[in-house]
């Protein structure tokens, strides 16, 4: 936003700041100056004079020697202009003037004849045909007769004046106006600041009498303000007022709409003007529009809307895109003798909505975006009569037609002093702080010590708004700078996060290399695995916003996930893996919006290694964290695993995974050409029963005795139940166990098998006797054959 820095002098006395000074403060103050632009500083030197006497240049008929009166000085000037006449008033350029696009003039001779300086036309100055207001003859600028002779050239086209462009942030919609920023000004500065309340006489009669206005839609427009104007008198606005326009950056049209635009600046509220005679029936309606229904805007574009959009509309038809532009059959023409000022305030949202749709973004929609007090909409109003009254415009019509639903009241907050100085780290006294607070608008209440925030502060919502509101007027470089102090608490593992590292370094140790995958995946992969249909694992998280079918679902095992990656590996000739990772399965629970997350640890192996090996590695994690009753029991019915070579794994009775060989169709399904293997163990359950105890157990003294037997069993017998039954048999002497050998051949029966197993067995106070281990072998073979009717073989 660009504002004329002399405009800011009405509401608060800032004569004698220096540009740099008032950026400077402004941008430490929290209101950020991009920068101040002077707009004559290429104008150096140049002033009017008026043309006394023309002659002819005795060297050269297309030139003419001009003399010039600057009122302390007479001046001889040689031009090649047309237009020039005795009694013109022109702008003439002197010794060491400069001009725009960086020319310097300076005083000589033009064919034998002495030029004391140059006669301007308005592209030497810089000044567009636009700023004119007017297409100048070709030649001299020939300025008005009243124009006083020997006046800087800056100061007849208003550009003596530095012009302040502020960056007004999304929530700061109360710096977007004059008022705004003129009391930033008076509390950055500490000036006292006065705002004039608008006072318009109006005449007798009342605007109800002439104009009805009927709001459909209070949310996109809960304010609606409106006054007449008859008799109006269309012309071009005051200088003053041009002056302020035109370094703002807005052209002026004449005095009514230049009155609108004048306060949009100044009150930061949109406004605009119906020519009465083209709203069918004197009647405003504020209703949205319908669909497919069209509208030619002040752009002369014919747009099209829709029902989401809010249009001010007559008995006929749309007369204005709400908060956008208004249309081109109700615009002030040069013949308008009344107009109705419309001053509302519509939803910020919807305008930016319908900005969007149209390609149709202005000045008034911006500012509607950043959202409009609705307090303002009758001040801004009853400025733009006062401004009526001013210019002598027209007649202002008595009354005002106000629609409103319940305007919002300030929100009250606490005021603690002593919070705030803690708070910010500075020492400011309670009266700044009133003070301070006072200046930018906040209403304080010493007795209670409380703050009532101002309708346009709706981006105060809490007692450290107000510190900070405090802070920037005092200054942060103001705030001493402190060492900070506090305690600092070394982090910690949780007995989860160190077991999870512990259990990767054992698997690391074990050859094991780490993978990650995603955990969502796709619906597709229980067929896959050939899991049946009426199985829990089918009963999954949906996600809302899937990236694609293959991506929808949070998953419940993550076999399929290590088998995506052995299959890439094994596709990509990686002869052989070992593969591990510790993920989430994602678990629904009926009438809860969260699903259970249990980490599982899941082990993935082909190629160099089989069934024993990947129980190996599994056993060294279970023996690497102190479990020592892990049971494996095998199991034929998990569709996933070949029905010979699968395993549930337990842990003292619980029941905490599977171990096996991938069924070789579930294996085909992921193109996997090799016999691979799988566990899949529940991280929590190994937490649970983990050891994390560890006791001193000195070594022995005495010798151990070694066993060696050989049993002939059942093929159904397994090799675990063996070593139950021996352990329970030979009781506190057994120091180990070993399954060396499964022998199935010629020499066995048919349904059979033997198994060898090397028993040792150690007392701690003693050398065992022959008796004592033969009687111990015994019990453990009579044990055998009364469980598993196997004999020694």
């Amino acid at each position: 936003m660009k504002v004329a820095m002399s405009w800011f002098n009405e509401f608060t006395d800032i004569s004698d700041i220096t540009p740099k000074q008032y950026a400077d403060a402004l941008t430490m103050s929290g209101t950020m100056v991009e920068g101040i632009e002077n707009l004559g500083e290429n104008l150096v030197n140049v002033y009017t004079g008026r043309i006394t006497e023309i002659a002819a240049h005795e060297n050269a008929d297309s030139l003419v020697v001009c003399k010039l009166d600057m009122g302390s000085e007479v001046l001889q000037i040689v031009t090649g202009a047309k237009n020039v006449k005795e009694g013109q008033i022109v702008p003439v350029a002197t010794h060491g003037a400069k001009l725009a696009g960086g020319i310097n003039i300076k005083r000589g001779k033009l064919r034998g004849v002495e030029s004391q300086g140059m006669l301007c036309s308005h592209e030497e100055l810089g000044i567009s045909t636009a700023e004119l207001g007017y297409e100048p003859e070709d030649g001299i600028l020939i300025l008005d007769t009243s124009a006083q002779i020997g006046t800087d050239i800056r100061e007849v086209f208003g550009l003596n004046e530095n012009v302040v462009e502020f960056e007004v942030t999304s929530n700061r919609p109360d710096c977007q106006s004059v008022i705004g920023l003129a009391r930033e000004t008076a509390a950055t500065f500490g000036r006292s600041i006065n705002m004039p309340v608008p006072d318009v006489k109006g005449n007798s009669e009342s605007v109800s009498d002439f104009a009805k206005v009927d709001v459909q839609d209070n949310v996109y427009c809960p304010r609606y303000c409106a006054r007449m104007i008859k008799n109006v008198k269309i012309a071009p606005s005051p200088e003053w007022m041009v002056k302020r326009l035109k370094a703002s950056g807005i052209r002026a049209i004449n005095n009514i709409v230049d009155i609108t635009n004048y306060v949009l600046l100044e009150y930061g509220q949109p406004m605009h003007a119906f020519d009465m005679r083209d709203v069918a029936g004197s009647h405003i309606i504020v209703r949205r529009a319908n669909d497919r229904e069209e509208i030619t805007t002040l752009d002369e574009q014919e747009r099209k809307l829709d029902s989401s959009m809010l249009v001010i509309a007559d008995e006929k038809r749309a007369v204005a895109v709400a908060g956008v532009m208004g249309a081109a059959n109700s615009e002030v023409k040069a013949d308008t003798t009344t107009i109705l000022f419309e001053s509302a305030n519509f939803d910020g949202a919807s305008v930016r909505v319908t900005a969007k749709k149209l390609g149709l973004r202005t000045e008034s929609s911006a500012k509607y975006e950043k959202g409009i007090d609705p307090h303002m909409t009758k001040a801004a109003v009853d400025r733009a009569c006062q401004l009526v009254e001013m210019l002598g415009a027209g007649e202002v019509v008595g009354g005002m037609i106000d629609v409103c639903v319940e305007l919002p009241s300030g929100k009250v907050l606490q005021l603690r002093c002593d919070k705030i100085r803690a708070f910010l780290g500075a020492d400011i006294s309670d009266n700044f702080m009133i003070d301070t607070l006072n200046m930018l608008g906040f209403d304080v209440d010493e007795s209670a010590m409380t703050v009532t925030c101002p309708s346009y502060r709706a981006d105060v919502e809490s007692e450290a708004d107000l510190a900070e509101e405090i802070v920037r007027i005092y200054g942060y470089d103001k705030i001493p700078s402190t060492i900070m102090t506090g305690e600092t608490v070394a982090a910690a593992k949780t007995a989860e996060q160190k077991m999870r590292d512990k259990i990767m370094d054992i698997l690391t140790a074990q050859g094991m290399y780490e993978i990650l995958t995603y955990s969502f995946t796709g619906p597709h992969i229980f067929d896959k695995l050939h899991i049946p249909a009426d199985s829990q694992l089918r009963n999954v998280v949906q996600i809302l916003n899937p990236l694609g079918e293959e991506n929808s679902i949070m998953r419940t095992t993550t076999v399929s996930s290590m088998l995506e990656i052995m299959a890439q590996n094994n596709n990509r000739r990686n002869t052989s893996a070992a593969l591990f990772e510790i993920a989430k399965i994602y678990v629904p629970v009926d009438g809860d919006d969260l699903p259970t997350e249990s980490d599982i640890i899941t082990l993935g192996m082909y190629g160099d290694g089989d069934f024993y090996d990947i129980k190996g590695v599994l056993e060294a994690m279970m023996m690497g964290v102190g479990i020592t009753d892990c049971k494996f029991a095998l199991v034929s019915d998990n569709l996933m695993y070949h029905p010979g070579r699968c395993a549930a794994v337990s842990i003292a009775g619980e029941m905490v995974g599977y171990i096996g060989q991938v069924h070789p169709a579930v294996a085909d399904e992921y193109d996997i050409d090799c016999a691979c293997y799988v566990a899949e163990i529940s991280f929590g359950a190994v937490c649970k029963h983990a050891n994390y105890s560890v006791s001193y157990k000195k070594l022995p003294k005495y010798p151990a005795v070694t066993r060696d037997v050989a049993i002939i069993a059942d093929d159904s017998v397994l090799a675990g139940d063996i070593e139950d039954i021996i352990k329970k048999s030979a009781g506190k002497l057994l120091e180990d166990i070993k399954l060396f050998d499964i022998y199935k051949g010629a020499q066995i029966e048919a349904g059979k098998k033997s198994m060898a197993y090397a028993i040792v067995l150690r007392a701690e106070d003693r050398t065992l006797t022959d008796e004592e281990v033969s009687a111990v072998m015994d019990k453990v073979l009579k044990n055998i054959e009364k469980n598993t009717g196997a004999l020694l073989r």
